[in-house]
């Protein structure tokens, strides 16, 4: 796997916030989720990328410690400034569903938002798993996990497919934490790389999972190559029981939806970037 030399790794509170920083983050984190709110926040977090002056920044957010890089990634650049408007009601969704023994597999893992969000609210108990197959974002997402008192997260390094053995990732210039197994915008089509893949259902059995209580898929447009397959070989005592994934039905080769009622899964929550499914 490519390794990357963009990421500094160096100790935890190199980057912490200073003083002008810090009055912006305070509030940003306060706005309000009206448009006047928002507008507020955004202009804020410009001048903070401003004064960042391409540096990252260590800091607290979703209740675990990060190193965020708020420029060529967007996740990274709404956690660091807004954590507030991160998926609020996705968030909320699994924070409700949440137990002592929870079990999660967060597919697409990004920088760890969400697998360490659920590790904050779980207890010691719980198994997270963090999927990412980016090399750059995979190493950030190791350094945020190693910062915090979690020994619930575990993080691989490969993409989720169809089958077993090594697939092309399309990585677009502006938004490193947007990888696909599909093209999906203009500017990826002369970059890309090749990581591993697995499928899903290969992952779970050889990490033992006995059940999954939740399974979150950021895979921009390549979930049916991921869900179809694993629901299809899977013995159902393995299959989620929330989904939480994008709705990109545009891309799909299926008609994921009506494979999901099928399966016993009826869809629980909408945003404008994301669905849930429950089974039963």
């Amino acid at each position: 796997m490519p390794k990357t030399t963009s990421n500094d790794l160096s100790p935890f509170g190199h980057y912490a916030p200073q003083p002008f920083l810090k009055r912006i983050l305070k509030w940003t984190r306060a706005a309000s989720a009206d448009w006047a709110g928002m507008r507020r926040a955004f202009v804020l977090r410009a001048m903070g990328l401003r004064a960042l002056g391409g540096k990252p920044v260590d800091t607290e957010a979703l209740g675990a410690w990060m190193r965020l890089y708020p420029y060529n990634n967007v996740c990274e650049k709404r956690i660091l400034f807004t954590p507030q408007y991160f998926d609020p009601a996705e968030r909320d969704l699994l924070a409700s569903r949440i137990t002592p023994d929870f079990t999660f597999i967060d597919v697409g893992a990004n920088i760890g938002g969400y697998a360490l969000f659920v590790a904050a609210h779980a207890g010691p108990r719980a198994r997270v798993l963090a999927v990412e197959p980016q090399p750059e974002i995979f190493e950030r997402l190791v350094y945020n996990i190693r910062q915090n008192p979690f020994a619930t997260v575990k993080a691989i390094d490969c993409a989720l497919a169809d089958e077993d053995g090594e697939i092309t990732l399309f990585l677009p210039r502006h938004n490193r934490g947007e990888s696909s197994m599909r093209i999906v915008h203009a500017e990826s089509d002369g970059t890309r790389i090749r990581v591993p893949a697995r499928t899903m259902l290969s992952v779970v059995e050889a990490e033992g999972y006995e059940r999954i209580d939740a399974l979150k898929l950021d895979v921009e447009g390549a979930e049916d190559l991921i869900l179809e397959p694993y629901l299809r070989h899977a013995p159902q005592a393995l299959w989620p029981a929330l989904i939480l994934m994008q709705h990109t039905h545009g891309r799909w080769a299926i008609d994921l939806p009506a494979l999901m009622a099928e399966r016993g899964y009826r869809e629980v929550l909408r945003t404008r970037q994301n669905v849930a499914y429950v089974r039963g």
